[in-house]
């Protein structure tokens, strides 16, 4: 896929003294086949309007709409030993997040996770992208599971993830504007796995 040029809103000199170097990335677009494009749907699910909805075997993301409608996204989905079900909530919604890897992940994968153990600042190459939405269960308080973007879109409609949705970063900027804290979330068994 090809992606355009990454362009700096603070220009080619760089960033301005005393800000974070996310707040002037201007997002890439992505050129992206029509079938991974966000498109209105019938709700698969016939949900309440305003809920977000992951269903695994189809890798996609629904955001309930009123009137039995939603808007469908692809998204890229945990790999099948990591992916978790269940209902959750929106807990907490952040712009260009840092990220630190899990204790799973420093276990699983200690040669590519060690060196980052102490964490990485928000920006593109960020693994959590341009924003994320923490998903909580009333019981366990923070999963660590996210909804979040991604630069690399060949990740979507794939099971690649250590548990997590992705969109990429511009869709995730949409879906990002409209869902609020505390709306339902609900992760779908995967029967494919």
């Amino acid at each position: 896929m090809k992606r355009r040029q990454l362009l700096l809103a603070a220009g080619a000199a760089g960033l301005l003294a005393g800000t974070p170097a996310s707040a002037h990335i201007v997002l890439p677009k992505y050129d992206l086949p029509p079938e991974l494009l966000p498109r209105e749907t019938a709700s698969p699910t016939g949900a309440a309007p305003y809920e977000v909805h992951v269903i695994p075997s189809q890798f996609a993301l629904f955001w309930t709409q009123p009137n039995n409608r939603a808007i469908r996204y692809t998204v890229g989905i945990g790999r099948p030993s990591l992916y978790e079900e269940g209902e959750f909530y929106v807990g907490a919604k952040l712009e260009w997040p840092s990220w630190t890897p899990t204790p799973g992940m420093l276990k699983r994968e200690p040669r590519k996770y060690g060196p980052l153990r102490k964490g990485m600042r928000g920006g593109l190459n960020n693994p959590l992208g341009a924003r994320a939405l923490y998903l909580f269960q009333p019981s366990r308080g923070d999963t660590l599971l996210r909804i979040h973007g991604t630069n690399d879109p060949e990740t979507l409609g794939r099971a690649v993830s250590n548990g997590c949705a992705r969109l990429t970063n511009d869709q995730m900027v949409q879906l990002f504007d409209k869902v609020p804290q505390k709306t339902r979330v609900i992760l779908y068994p995967n029967d494919k796995a």
